[in-house]
């Protein structure tokens, strides 16, 4: 007897996209998550007999193989969620049944082929059913990625748009981002991302078989987000100069970019920068099913030599020394955390993970950073695995300036304008509000519990051999020295000075500023002030110098003095960037010696507001209003606005913008089709040759059709 034949099968996708939060993927293949059981009907030449089983075979990868766990066959039993793939049968009409299957919840993550036969039938006739795509599932209390509350997994793995905090710690930005990861071909981008790593091209079979934990998925992903050491997905460009690409602020979102490699035959999408890589990777970790959130860090150190300062040299006028300047400390940072359980390192260490994707230092070979648990900073435990060193210094490290004389001697310059680690930002669940988490990375500054953590974190890093000898400061023409061995503190002069604003930092406007000026002494002073200005990139990096000018100021006894400041349009317009970002400086020298570092950064304001005319129903076109302004005292006949937002209009919309007269208010109108419910992110932004992009985004709560 030949025995009964499975002629067809249906996936139940709607069913079981609803059951495994599965159905907004518009991919042919079932998407299902792990640990948790779905269902097929399959059409049959006959009726099974009670003694019949169905016997099914499940493979994912190359070679897959029972060994790697990569490749299962089991008969329909009873079923149960464990560490083994199950099958049960269900209801069996004339011609048709109904069959359970549940993975285990440590299951590979991936695209898989399932076969099918009867046990009746013989062992090489399975009957090939499809593929289907198995994610990791946060709502599966077994699965390492389970996060026990609603309403974060629907704003940690759902949520398609999200917000992005930029700007200086005292004029924090929101950005909007679309991380689009239920567009269309993300999820197959997504899986052909880790088919693209190194560690899949070496030994495809072992890469595929590791794929079952966070921390190994994670860490690859952070390394191909980046373009540095393979065909990963972006190339950072942190210059200034994007010709033959996109400009970083260009990019409204993680569609476009990830498209775009798939597409160009995985060859990197120019141009990158950290908010940028962040945005992607989480995209990425979302779409396969991983809580992910962007982090924002404000004065975020990049620590190059491991010894938890950042040491900055300076000019007589306050300008930084680029080529003895190694470390840098950031207006901002962003990166990514993931939730998961941490198997490798005990439960202590589970929860939030930091993951980077951004190229700055090498770990392992590879420009790739994390998962570094956030309760390891939090304690000093900076030698768990993965780049506890390099995360900790973001977050703590200290400021130190250097004035640089020209016979190569350095010299300590009191400077208090900086704290590293400010303003640990990300967007609250639900709402478009700023959360701040810098007490999930530290104590409280300058309490007893934070100088423990940092003396214990120093004390971890000196005995890391691992780590590499104890790295030292290589300078031109001094002497390494550790963190702890640093000189005496700069002494703190007899004077204090600030930057005040007189009006706020408009672009397209003059900047008028006063440098307040201090005595703290119950004498007499001189001071020289040597003030620089110059426009930078939101990494501090100097792009063009925009003033430079001394004043003597005799100061009376405990007596205050305004040096009025002022930078013409004129004087910076063709040297800003995009980053719309102007570093001040003034090195104060006093009488005696004495020496005060006083900066500010200013991030240049613009303007533009969007409203939605009218209730937003799926499939109804609503109309939207949006106000620009030119913010330049000249005309401007290039302008139009480019239009982005996953379930609310299809790719991207421009919309011309007629010529602009100085200053002039305009209100431009156009329609948008929603085709999703529930909030949904639109983003504009005017573009022109002559500004930096003025960005703007709204959220919009879209209902459902009735």
């Amino acid at each position: 007897m030949a025995g009964v034949r499975i002629t067809k099968v249906d996936w139940q996708h709607s069913e079981n996209g609803t059951a495994h939060h599965t159905q907004d993927y518009p991919c042919p293949e079932l998407v299902v998550r792990r640990g948790q059981l779905f269902n097929l009907t399959l059409e049959l030449s006959g009726v099974l007999d009670s003694e019949e089983a169905l016997i099914f075979t499940v493979e994912t990868g190359p070679h897959a193989s029972e060994a790697l766990h990569t490749k299962a066959i089991f008969q329909t039993a009873e079923l149960e969620i464990g560490d083994l793939w199950t099958a049960a049968q269900g209801e069996q009409t004339e011609n048709t049944i109904t069959v359970s299957l549940a993975s285990p919840s440590n299951a590979v993550i991936g695209r898989y082929l399932l076969s099918a036969r009867a046990s009746s039938r013989r062992k090489h006739s399975d009957r090939r059913l499809g593929h289907f795509i198995l994610l990791f599932n946060p709502w599966c209390p077994e699965d390492d990625v389970f996060l026990d509350s609603e309403e974060e997994r629907q704003e940690y793995v759902l949520n398609d748009s999200g917000i992005i905090f930029r700007g200086v710690e005292k004029h924090i930005r929101a950005q909007g981002w679309n991380y689009g990861q239920f567009e269309e071909d993300i999820l197959n981008i997504c899986l052909s991302i880790l088919d693209r790593s190194p560690s899949h091209q070496e030994d495809p079979a072992t890469d595929v078989s590791r794929r079952h934990d966070p921390v190994y998925v994670t860490r690859i992903i952070s390394a191909m987000v980046n373009s540095n050491n393979d065909r990963g997905v972006v190339q950072g460009q942190w210059q200034g100069k994007y010709g033959g690409g996109t400009s970083p602020l260009n990019w409204r979102g993680s569609v476009a970019i990830l498209q775009k490699w798939f597409k160009g035959r995985y060859k990197p999408v120019k141009y990158g920068q950290c908010w940028v890589f962040a945005g992607v990777m989480c995209t990425v970790l979302r779409c396969l099913g991983i809580a992910t959130r962007v982090v924002s860090n404000f004065n975020s150190a990049h620590d190059t030599d491991g010894n938890l300062s950042v040491d900055k040299y300076v000019d007589s006028f306050g300008r930084t020394l680029e080529d003895l300047t190694e470390d840098s400390m950031w207006n901002f940072h962003v990166w990514n955390e993931s939730w998961f359980a941490r198997q490798d390192l005990g439960p202590s260490y589970d929860g939030w993970q930091v993951l980077d994707a951004t190229p700055q230092e090498e770990s392992e070979g590879t420009f790739q950073c994390g998962p570094a648990s956030v309760t390891a900073i939090r304690e000093g435990d900076v030698h768990l695995a993965h780049d506890g060193p390099f995360v900790f210094a973001e977050v703590n490290a200290d400021y130190i300036t250097w004035l640089w004389h020209e016979d190569k001697r350095r010299e300590r310059v009191y400077s208090d304008t900086k704290k590293i680690g400010r303003c640990i930002s990300t967007k609250a669940v639900g709402s478009d509000s700023r959360v701040d988490i810098t007490g999930l990375y530290k104590y409280p500054e300058g309490s007893r519990k934070e100088r423990q953590v940092y003396n214990k974190a120093v004390k971890k890093l000196l005995s890391i051999e691992a780590w590499g000898r104890r790295r030292r400061i290589r300078r031109a023409g001094v002497r390494g020295v550790w963190r702890d061995d640093l000189l005496e503190p700069a002494t703190k002069p007899s004077i204090t000075g600030k930057f005040k604003m007189l009006e706020p930092p408009v672009l397209g406007q003059d900047l008028k500023l006063a440098l307040c000026l201090t005595s703290l002494t119950s004498r007499a002073q001189r001071v020289q002030v040597n003030l620089s200005g110059a426009t930078i990139l939101y990494t501090r990096k100097p792009v063009a110098e925009i003033l430079r000018e001394s004043h003597t100021v005799k100061l009376g006894p405990q007596e205050e003095k305004k040096i009025p400041v002022t930078i013409s349009y004129s004087q910076y317009k063709e040297d800003l960037t995009e980053d719309k970002k102007i570093l001040l400086a003034a090195m104060c020298l006093v009488s005696k010696g004495e020496k005060l570092l006083v900066e500010k950064d200013i991030t240049l304001e613009d303007f533009i507001t969007i409203k939605v005319l009218g209730p937003a129903v799926v499939g109804v076109a609503v109309a939207v209003e949006v106000l620009v302004i030119n913010p330049l005292s000249e005309s401007v006949k290039d302008c139009k606005l480019m239009v982005e937002g996953s379930g609310l209009l299809q790719g991207q919309l421009s919309i011309e913008v007629p010529t602009l007269q100085p200053q002039e208010r305009a209100l431009i109108q156009f329609n948008i089709t929603p085709s999703k419910s529930g909030p949904r992110q639109l983003q504009v932004d005017l573009v022109s040759s002559q500004f930096p992009d003025i960005k703007g985004f709204v959220i919009i709560h879209v209902a459902t059709a009735k």
